[in-house]
């Protein structure tokens, strides 16, 4: 049973993540790479950089998506264990 909710919290999570990087990946109408979304900042400048350029504003809303798929994978389970 546990099983069952850890694969649709994970798939759904995961729908979430590919959904928000398409939401709102995109700067100048361009998407940005995972690579760059995902790395962390190795110094103040860089973390400065990303501050104003939006990217951790961006990887925020990105990760905020993927958790509310994996709720909305929590929830289905519940109403189909119903």
């Amino acid at each position: 049973m546990m099983k069952k909710y850890i694969t649709y919290i994970l798939i759904f999570g995961i729908i979430g993540l590919i959904f928000g990087y398409f939401l709102f990946g995109k700067v100048a109408g361009e998407y940005i790479s995972i690579k760059t979304i995902l790395s962390s900042s190795t110094n103040a400048f860089e973390s400065f950089g990303r501050n104003i350029s939006g990217l951790t504003h961006m990887k925020q809303n990105i990760l905020i998506s993927g958790g509310i798929g994996g709720f909305i994978g929590y929830i289905i389970v519940l109403i189909r264990k119903k």
